[in-house]
């Protein structure tokens, strides 16, 4: 007879089975099949910048307004819009059916939505489709932190985090260029922002390719009461990576911490008083971090235009060198990730964007814009990198995407706000108000994570979450 205890022990062996892999081969494949679906994902999002000078020049901007939103910040509203939509009221679908069915279906999704949005002739119409491919790519994200966090082993969580985003940030430059290239001119008559968009949509194409390479999570089984498949799936892991190891046997597995096994937690559960503050902390890091990731990411052409006077093609460009930074940040954090607490990493990577923010500002000549710009970007990553790792940890496996999703959603509506904001600081106080808007916001960030942030670093996410 099966009791709670041996179930229990049953689940505590196979995390720790899990827990003691070494970094070979299979494991970091296991990590780029996920960081591919993903740097699809983040090709839709930075598009953002570089088709708005594009949809502009077209004049489908011209007179497209909701509310307060008009022309620019109506398109990035309608994008963040549609990644707070997807993040709160969607985030549980990873939770519900599991990390590997959502993070097929929502690919699968914000591609669709993709290709229609690059057929649409106004601009009401190209927003509402940036909305619903928002949708796909808010679950998205959450998808992949939540999934990429229970598959690796505790001691390399800090590198595979930043490998995911070196990963995916590697396709910012991508579209930066093909945006410069493409944007100025209308190919075969159809407008370059087209093009864009619709090189975007093509993640549809690899889903099924990716999904065969990659298992369903052995935490989300053991959760839902399928131990039989969680062994399964651990085992058929562990037999690729003893064919790395060349014959070598793998170490043996330390006792594990297990949590109460239940299929779907409640949202409520977050709030809780073993899990308040660390929710309380991360919604207020979530709310402010946007102002200075995409306060800078989503602006810069238009930051450099303002600072410089210069055209819309030399900013793209300009832009465009400034984007080839964006996957050394990830890369560069891979040799301190599993070093340093993730909560210290975060803090230094907020502070150093308030100052070189602070620093853009004051540049006029080309050459120090852009090395500021580099450093921004640096910096921003090294964050992007960092949050995304730590928040997935914090949390139980009954509840992680869910309550990532929610924390997460608040930085896609203040994001939505962000660009509202930017653009007034922009018009009325110029890159100087800009930048110290950041810094302020920063400012908060150092403190929330600072003061109240857990210690996360080589510990089993089932004894962070306990």
């Amino acid at each position: 007879m099966t009791t709670d205890a041996s179930v229990k022990a049953r689940a505590a062996a196979i995390l720790a089975r899990l827990d003691r892999l070494p970094g070979t081969p299979q494991v970091w494949r296991l990590i780029a099949l996920l960081s591919l679906g993903g740097m699809f994902e983040l090709y839709d999002l930075f598009m953002t910048a570089y088709v708005v000078p594009g949809l502009m020049k077209e004049g489908l901007l011209t007179n497209a307004a909701v509310s307060i939103f008009a022309g620019p910040a109506l398109f990035v509203a309608a994008t963040f819009t549609g990644l707070f939509i997807g993040t709160l009221f969607f985030g549980y679908a990873a939770d519900r059916y599991g990390r590997r069915t959502i993070f097929t279906y929502s690919m699968l999704w914000y591609s669709a939505a993709t290709l229609v949005m690059a057929l649409q002739n106004s601009g009401l119409g190209v927003s509402l489709w940036r909305l619903i491919a928002g949708i796909g790519i808010g679950v998205e994200l959450v998808t992949i932190d939540t999934y990429l966090s229970e598959l690796v082993p505790k001691s390399m969580r800090g590198r595979a985090f930043a490998f995911n985003q070196a990963v995916q940030f590697s396709v910012v430059p991508i579209v930066a260029f093909v945006a410069y290239r493409l944007v100025p001119i209308s190919p075969f008559g159809f407008e370059g922002w087209r093009w864009v968009v619709l090189l975007g949509s093509t993640g549809a194409l690899f889903v099924w390719f990716i999904r065969r390479g990659i298992p369903e999570s052995p935490r989300w089984l053991i959760n839902q009461g399928r131990l039989d498949e969680a062994e399964a799936v651990t085992a058929s892991i562990e037999a690729k990576v003893l064919a790395d190891l060349g014959g070598k046997s793998l170490p043996v597995p330390d006792s594990h911490a297990v949590e109460e096994a239940q299929p779907v937690g409640r949202l409520a559960e977050i709030f809780e008083s073993r899990y308040r503050g660390r929710t309380i902390m991360l919604m207020i890091f979530q709310f402010f971090q946007t102002f200075g990731f995409y306060g800078f990411a989503a602006w810069v052409p238009t930051l450099i235009a303002q600072q410089t006077g210069i055209n819309l093609g030399a900013s793209l460009l300009y832009s465009f060198i400034i984007a080839i930074a964006n996957p050394f940040g990830p890369l560069l954090a891979m040799s301190f990730a599993d070093r340093f607490e993730r909560k210290w990493q975060l803090v230094g990577a907020a502070g150093c964007i308030g100052i070189f923010g602070m620093l853009f500002s004051f540049q006029n000549t080309m050459p120090l814009l852009i090395l500021c710009g580099v450093l921004i970007t640096l910096s921003n990553n090294v964050l992007s990198y960092s949050f995304h790792n730590y928040q997935a940890e914090l949390f139980p496996a009954r509840v992680r995407a869910r309550a990532v999703g929610f924390t997460y959603s608040l930085s896609r509506i203040s994001a939505v706000f962000a660009s509202f904001i930017i653009g007034f600081f922009l018009q009325t106080a110029g890159t100087k108000g800009v930048f110290g808007l950041i810094a302020v916001a920063m400012l908060i960030v150092v403190i929330s994570i600072g003061g109240w942030g857990p210690r996360t670093l080589d510990r089993e996410l089932e004894e962070i979450s306990r």
